[in-house]
């Protein structure tokens, strides 16, 4: 395959399983397919052979989807390395103008993963309108050449769990086994929960290590330990290992660090990758960070009434998928007394954009600071470190100011 060519380049071409892209179509377009050249398909693989399976990036939950595939799902698992600048081209080059940031980075990993021979395409993207980019996904995908199976879990929310075991067999495994898959899923929910525990832990203290570079050497001991791990069993002594190994690590911690929450859409909050390493870029200017959008806390153990209750004084509706709780945990940060609060969303996420005014108000009544970001697939990371930068110096100083 040739290298990609710069985006917007009308003279550029592609060539992309077969199918020749032209790039710059006087404006009608993202791309436009030519003729395939002649090829020799492939064999049909056999139903019953082990599927090669890939999930797009999100954060360090492939550890997590790697154990779904391996063993709920009996099939192998296709590991993406870390994602580059290609990448977010790649589903750039391929999405409308007109979509979120996350459309492209989920569409960029797809056509890498096809790359790297996977069979199957997982997409459980929701509750926005995420939920119904799997579909659009997949015709672009095959609309480029690309043969695979899709398998949207969109499409079966909120169905009996009879429809999701189906749908696994259709498209992955016909031989799998009921018991022992809802047996590894619980564990699956498990791993979750202690990887976002010691990413807790993690982000609470690295800015303060004694020794640059520990926290994250730790946590990528542990998250290469929670790999290996085959049942509950083993994630259970992965997390010891893990949660003993970071508290052990020595940290210079002041009695009264700046504390700062992130708040924010789904994706974009939680995904290095999308966030531009928003997190270490917090951390290395000495903050205790918190996040609580999580799978955890939006997946797992989520309470939308509960929510709804805590910020009745602000929220009369119902205003999105992440928005509850985008507001609650802002409101539980000011009044806990943390000294700023990071919202991060993706350009144009209308849900998010509803909070902004919301959030505004809670600033205006607890004082507490705000930095909102919007990232697109053109943000950079030197405006991203100048305002950042600015962010901290305004807090800190805020802070020193308190003391007198």
């Amino acid at each position: 395959m040739n290298p990609l060519r710069t985006v917007g380049d009308a003279s550029a071409t592609d060539e992309v399983r077969g199918a020749r892209v032209v790039l710059g179509d006087g404006g009608r377009g993202p791309f436009k397919l030519l003729p395939q050249s002649r090829r020799k398909r492939s064999a049909k693989r056999d139903r019953h052979a082990r599927t090669r399976v890939a999930f797009f990036r999100y954060s360090y939950y492939d550890i997590a989807f790697k154990f779904f595939v391996e063993h709920v799902l009996d099939a192998d698992f296709v590991a993406l390395p870390k994602p580059t600048r290609r990448t977010i081209e790649l589903g750039s080059r391929h999405s409308s103008d007109m979509v979120c940031a996350p459309f492209k980075h989920i569409l960029g990993d797809y056509i890498e993963a096809l790359e790297l021979g996977a069979d199957v395409l997982v997409q459980f993207a929701g509750p926005c309108r995420l939920g119904y980019y799997g579909e659009l996904q997949e015709s672009i995908l095959r609309d480029l050449g690309y043969e695979f199976e899709m398998l949207n879990f969109a499409t079966v929310t909120g169905k009996p769990l009879t429809e999701y075991i189906s749908i696994c067999k259709k498209k992955v495994n016909p031989n799998v086994s009921v018991p022992h898959g809802v047996r590894n899923m619980l564990a699956v929910f498990k791993m979750i929960e202690c990887l976002d525990e010691v990413n807790d832990l993690y982000l609470a203290n690295a800015g303060f290590e004694a020794e640059p570079g520990s926290f994250e050497r730790a946590r990528e001991a542990y998250f290469a330990d929670m790999r290996e791990a085959t049942c509950e069993r083993d994630i259970a002594e992965a997390q010891r290992r893990g949660l003993d190994a970071l508290r052990a690590l020595p940290t210079r911690k002041p009695a009264r660090p700046v504390r700062v929450g992130i708040v924010g859409e789904y994706f974009t909050a939680a995904d290095p990758a999308s966030n531009l390493d928003l997190e270490r870029k917090l951390l290395a200017l000495g903050v205790e960070l918190h996040r609580s959008l999580t799978m955890t806390n939006r997946n797992l153990r989520y309470n939308e009434r509960n929510l709804r209750a805590s910020i009745a004084d602000y929220v009369a509706y119902d205003m999105g998928p992440t928005s509850s709780l985008t507001i609650a945990s802002a409101l539980r940060y000011a009044q806990e007394g943390f000294d700023g609060v990071v919202h991060v969303k993706s350009s144009g996420c209308t849900p998010e954009v509803d909070c902004v005014p919301v959030l505004q108000r809670i600033g205006r009544d607890t004082g507490m600071p705000l930095l909102y970001l919007s990232y697109d697939s053109q943000t950079s990371d030197t405006g991203l470190d100048t305002r950042l930068e600015a962010f901290y110096d305004m807090l800190a100083m805020k802070k020193e100011h308190a003391k007198k």
